[in-house]
């Protein structure tokens, strides 16, 4: 992904409300499920956009969720999305908001049915052996059962 596309994607994480984004001129607005789906597709995405993506999950009352994991299934992208639900139904959970979490736990739940057994990265393919091998040993327990290499969540 070029720089330009991270900027796009800055911009639409912006326009969807994302305060980590607030000073950025917001792009026309995209769906939120079209700026999730299109970043779990990049090899290789900047940190703070995948940050991001967990509050986009949990704050957009909007998300078309059977087009995004219809989506996901078919582009084996499964395990990135049902991990960040996991994070974003925990972040919802420790903010009390319940009924979010309620609605996170159940897609998690269809995501959960069709992990992949393969292990994978949370967009950042281009990692060498050495960061493969230490974040296969210090993910947190939820990348490792969605069996991707990250430290996103650490402190959740």
């Amino acid at each position: 992904m070029s720089s330009k596309d991270n900027e796009n994607l800055a911009s639409d994480l912006a326009a969807l409300g994302y305060p980590g984004f607030s000073h950025l001129k917001a792009s026309p607005r995209r769906a939120p499920a079209e700026v999730v789906l299109s970043a779990l597709q990049v090899a290789n995405l900047e940190p703070r956009l995948v940050e991001a993506l967990p509050c986009v999950l949990s704050a957009c009352r909007d998300l078309d969720w059977e087009w995004l994991m219809c989506e996901a299934l078919g582009n084996d992208l499964q395990n990135k999305l049902g991990f960040l639900t996991n994070v974003a139904r925990r972040l919802a959970e420790r903010s009390g908001r319940v009924e979010t979490a309620k609605l996170l736990w159940e897609r998690e739940a269809v995501l959960e049915r069709s992990r992949l057994a393969t292990e994978g990265t949370l967009c950042h393919e281009s990692i060498t052996q050495v960061e493969r091998k230490w974040l296969s040993a210090k993910r947190p327990k939820e990348a490792e059962y969605w069996r991707l290499l990250t430290e996103l969540s650490r402190n959740i």
